[in-house]
Parts: structure tokens; C-alpha cells; sequence
């Protein structure tokens, strides 16, 4: 074969694997464009050096060669297509038309070895109906066994097949049959018979016919590999498609390989707007999918998997569209079998944003049946020194009017005592907090994100910009998860009720981690009215307030919880400006 045939071939093949973007992935089938060549170029030699004859001229004064050229030809033509059927149809063609054959066949191995009907093609150049096909397959079945060619030029004066059914019924005279073979393995035949003595194949023919053969064996075996791998690529894209999750696919640049319709709904990007690296002109970035404020935290991640190989897994992340806000499960992996192995990175990711509010009112709706019961429970209490109170003050109040003092004083004593009991029962309340303290090591990022992305929605917190900072060296703390967000969230919602009136109003939860006293700082701000120096130095006095509705017990409930970690809890306030809680919370007890 010429050096501009076979590049001209290596190259097509090359393409179109680029273009569908198939990659070996450990396949044993790969197709090897140089060595199918090479082997078309050896067996064109082998075949040319067992028959000399080839190379002597015709009565004609033409020489085999021209032959030769012509399988060339059709050898290139073959290869041109890597559509099975419309290859095969190409080969028959060309056989009945060099051979000069009136029939054709193309029969190949199924999964079972059995032969079965590809294709067929007479001398009239039309398509040949399924009526007309048979051969002598006996012959056809001989071929496959012993892996050798068979040919006669009078098969009716052939002893070996003039009592075959097939050549008497189809008047057979001339008959070819040359195995499809890919090195050992054959994965097929090739028929050509004619029935009149005008066109008797020659010895010469078979040389021929076998180095076709040879030529779209190669060509068969290349387009079935193809078409596994066509098969295989539409089988990968339909499971990513039909996926309950967001699939992304990104090259070492972060440029979009793969990303399915669900990762397009997560991130609300339009489809439209997205290119990825096997559509044409420029692929989009990842960075184009994720908002500017989450660019740091996605990078950083990428990052840390394509450089280390770690692979990273975020339970709960939360993600903010511009439009609502989700909650996400992530999973980031490298790979390395992208097209032209090159490596890459696999980010799978989940919207569990239904699932995280399911869990936060089955937690709630635990607590409020806890918190009923326990307010049952104090109220039964309570009614039981109300009770006390009323009948010795009702008693106390006859035995005035009967002039019986004695009994009156004793009617006032059981009232004091009563209350004395009430106020003992109120303060062993205010101080339950330290007898539940169960505590686990616990990342306070991640409390913090769970607490705003449940209060958000609340009407109190609508239309306030509230923001976070987070310390990225901060470790975990020991904690009771349930107390510490008790007291964020008696913080936050202060801070929103003295935002009620205010123009702009902001939150700010902050984190940062002193490393000296290995302390844990969580900050609180807000731009609301603030307080006086003199109310700021009485917030954790219990029963103190300035709300209407207040009890007073919230701060203090806070700051005995904090107390109880063996932290600390302060504020700074100035009237009109804002005020800021800080919290300090040691990492181990």
C-alpha cells in the first residue's frame, strides 16, 4: 500500500475515534490503525511471492498488477466507512464486479459460532432477496473448520460436490469461498459462485479473492469495534443523562468534559449557555456554573483531588443560586481515563435540600413534643403551689373577718412557703441546662450553616443580607451540638428583632481560631439599635429584659450553657450602632 493510502486511511480512523470521543479505557479490542495496515502490506507480499504468476503478463498484455491495484483500491474504499452494514454491502460490490461473479455472499460467526446471512449481491448489481439465499453450506461450514480456502471450476464435474443438492438444484459451476480471518481467529466467509461455463473462475481468481478477503476481514473486524465502542459511549451518555443525580466530568484546566441536565438544575444554568469540550469553538469553565462568592471553596477542593488523588466528600454544603438556597451532598474524585488519557475530575453531586428540611421538622416536631410534655409537667407543678396558695389565702381571709389571728398567721406562713417552693422549682429550671450536657466533637461550620439555612425562610429573617465568615484552619470542638445551637439561635433571633426597623439590616456570624488558648471564637453582629452600657452589663441577669413580652431567661440560659462548656460569653453594644456577642469555646474539656 502507498504511504498516502495508508495515511490517508490511519488518519480517517483517527478522526472520527477523536471526534466521538472514544478512548481505549483498557479495551482489548482497540483498533490499531498502523498494524492493520502493516498486515495488509505483508499479505500482499506473502500472496505475490506464492504466485509468481502474478507478476507475468496476460494474452492481453496487461499484468496482474493491475489486479493488485484494484484490490488496493477496494481495500481503501472498505475502510472508508465504519458503518458495518454499509461496509459489507461496499465489499460484495466490489468482489462480483473484479471477479466477475453472478452471486455473492457475506455470511459471519454469531455469538453461538453458527453462520449467519450479512449480506448479498448479484451480478446485476441489485440487492439479493432472501428467497435467493442459498449456497452450499456444507461448503461454507467446511471453510469455517478447516480455515482454508475452497474453489472449483466445475463443480457439477467435481466429484467432491456434484451430489450436493445445492449444485444440482442451483446449477452451480464455478464456486469461491475464502474465510474472513483476523489472524488465528475467523469470524466469517466469503461466497462467490457462478452458474455459467462462459465465466469460469480461474486459479488466479482465488489469489484474488483471498487477499480481499484478507483486506475486509480487517475492515469487518475494525467496523464491529467501532460499533461496540458507538454502542458503549450511547450506553455511558444515557446512564449519565437518565442519573437522579448532577454528574460532572472537568480536565486538568476545569474545562466542562461532562455535565448532565441535573447538575444544569442544581447550579440553575441554562443548557444552552454551556459548551463542553467536544462541541465546537471554546469549552466553558466550571467556574461559569458556580457563583463568584463559591468559586474559593470549589477550587480549593478541585484542586486538593487533582493534585493529591484524594478524594473528597462533603456531606452537607450549602449553595446559594441567587435565586434559593440548597443544600448539596458532594463527591469530587479523580480520574484519568479521559479522551486522550488525559486526568481529570468526577464531581458528583446531590440536591438534598428536601431531605435536610424533612430531618429539621422531624427534629423539631421531636422537640415541641418534648418541650409539651416538660411544659405539662412544670405546669402540674406549679397548679400544685397555686392551689396551696389560693386555699390559704381564701382561709386566710375568713378567719380575719372571725377575728381567729392564729389561725390566719398560719394561713399566711403555708402562702410564703409556697412561694418560696415556687421560686426553688423556677431556679432548678434555669439551672437544667447543666444536668444534659452530652458532648461530641462536632464542626462548627457545619452547625452554623444548618442553623441559617433553616432560619432564612422564617418571616423574621426575610429581606435581612446575613453573612458568614469562616475560619478554614478551625478543627472541631467538643460540644453539645444541641445546647451551642440553642444559644446561636437565642442570638440571631435577638439580633433580628432589633432589626425590625432598620434600613439595610445585616447579620454577621464570624469564626476564627486562637491558637494559643486553642479556643473556638464564634462572633454575632448586627447593625440594630443596640444598648446602653447599663442594659449591656445586665443581659445575663435572669428575669432582666426590655422586651414586653420578655421573660428574661434567655441570655442567661445562654450564658450558663456556655459557662458550662468551660467558655465564656460577652457582649459589646452602643446605642444605634449595633451590638456584638462573642463566644469563646475551648476545643477539648
Amino acid at each position: 500500500m502507498s504511504e498516502s493510502n495508508r495515511n490517508k486511511t490511519e488518519t480517517k480512523i483517527s478522526e472520527d475515534i477523536e471526534k466521538n470521543g472514544f478512548t481505549s479505557g483498557g479495551a482489548t479490542d482497540r483498533i490499531e490503525v498502523g498494524n492493520v495496515l502493516a498486515e495488509m502490506e505483508k499479505a500482499l507480499d506473502d500472496i505475490a511471492t506464492e504466485n509468481p504468476r502474478l507478476g507475468e503478463k496476460d494474452k492481453g498484455g496487461l499484468t496482474r498488477l493491475e489486479d493488485l491495484k484494484s484490490i488496493l483500491e477496494i481495500s481503501i474504499a472498505i475502510n472508508a466507512s465504519f458503518v458495518l452494514d454499509d461496509m459489507l454491502q461496499v465489499v460484495m460490490e466490489k468482489a462480483v464486479e473484479l471477479l466477475g461473479a453472478e452471486r455473492g455472499f457475506i455470511m459471519l460467526l454469531d455469538k453461538q459460532n453458527n453462520l449467519r446471512f450479512q449480506t448479498a449481491h448479484n451480478i446485476k448489481k441489485e440487492e439479493t432477496s432472501r428467497e435467493n439465499f442459498k449456497i452450499s453450506h456444507s461448503i461454507a461450514n467446511r471453510v469455517v473448520q478447516d480455515g482454508k480456502s475452497i474453489y472449483t471450476s466445475d463443480a457439477r464435474d467435481d466429484e467432491r460436490y456434484a451430489s450436493q443438492q445445492s449444485v444440482v438444484e442451483l446449477n452451480l459451476r464455478s464456486i469461491m469461498c475464502v474465510p474472513l480471518k483476523i489472524k488465528s481467529n475467523i469470524i466469517g466467509v466469503i461466497y462467490l459462485d457462478n452458474s455459467s461455463r462462459a465465466k469460469l473462475f480461474l486459479k488466479s481468481d482465488l489469489v484474488l479473492f483471498e487477499l480481499l478477503a484478507q483486506q475486509a476481514a480487517i475492515a469487518i473486524h475494525n467496523a464491529q469495534l467501532y460499533s461496540r465502542l458507538k454502542l458503549m459511549k450511547r450506553y455511558n451518555e444515557d446512564i449519565i443523562a437518565q442519573s437522579p443525580v448532577g454528574i460532572i466530568v472537568i480536565d486538568e484546566a476545569c474545562n466542562l468534559v461532562t455535565v448532565n441536565d441535573i447538575s444544569l438544575e442544581i447550579f440553575h444554568r441554562n443548557k444552552e449557555a454551556v459548551k463542553t469540550t467536544s462541541c465546537q469553538g471554546q469549552a466553558s469553565s466550571f467556574s461559569d456554573l458556580v457563583p463568584d462568592e463559591e468559586f474559593f471553596k470549589w477550587n480549593k477542593m478541585i484542586e486538593t483531588v487533582l493534585g493529591s488523588g484524594t478524594k473528597i466528600e462533603e456531606d452537607r454544603y450549602f449553595h446559594n443560586t441567587g435565586y434559593e438556597e440548597k443544600a448539596l451532598s458532594i463527591k469530587i474524585s479523580r480520574t484519568k481515563s479521559l479522551p486522550g488519557s488525559k486526568t481529570g475530575a468526577i464531581l458528583v453531586i446531590e440536591d438534598i435540600t428536601e431531605k435536610v428540611i424533612l430531618e429539621k421538622y422531624v427534629i423539631l416536631s421531636e422537640k415541641l413534643v418534648a418541650k409539651g410534655e416538660m411544659a405539662a409537667s412544670i405546669g402540674h407543678e406549679l397548679n400544685n403551689y397555686l392551689t396551696i396558695i389560693s386555699n390559704n389565702a381564701e382561709l386566710m381571709q375568713v378567719n380575719q373577718k372571725r377575728g381567729e389571728i392564729e389561725k390566719a398567721a398560719a394561713n399566711v406562713s403555708q402562702v410564703i412557703e409556697s412561694i418560696g417552693r415556687m421560686k426553688r422549682f423556677t431556679d432548678g429550671l434555669m439551672d437544667f441546662s447543666k444536668l444534659e450536657t452530652e458532648t461530641v466533637e462536632y464542626d462548627l461550620r457545619v452547625l452554623i450553616d444548618n442553623l441559617l439555612f433553616s432560619l432564612k425562610p422564617h418571616k423574621k429573617f426575610s429581606g435581612m443580607k446575613i453573612e458568614t465568615s469562616f475560619a478554614s484552619d478551625l478543627p472541631q470542638a467538643l460540644i453539645d451540638v444541641g445546647q451551642v445551637q440553642q444559644v446561636l439561635l437565642n442570638l440571631l433571633t435577638n439580633a433580628a428583632d432589633a432589626l425590625a426597623d432598620r434600613e439595610n439590616p445585616f447579620i454577621t456570624v464570624a469564626t476564627k481560631y486562637d491558637r494559643e488558648s486553642k479556643q473556638a471564637i464564634i462572633t454575632v453582629s448586627d447593625n440594630g439599635s443596640g444598648m446602653s452600657g447599663e442594659t449591656a452589663a445586665r443581659v445575663f441577669e435572669p428575669h432582666f429584659t426590655t422586651k414586653a413580652d420578655g421573660h428574661g431567661l434567655g441570655l442567661s440560659t445562654c450564658h450558663k450553657i456556655i459557662d458550662n462548656h468551660g467558655g465564656s460569653m460577652i457582649v459589646e453594644s452602643l446605642e444605634g450602632e449595633g451590638t456584638t456577642f462573642t463566644i469563646s469555646l475551648p476545643l477539648s474539656r
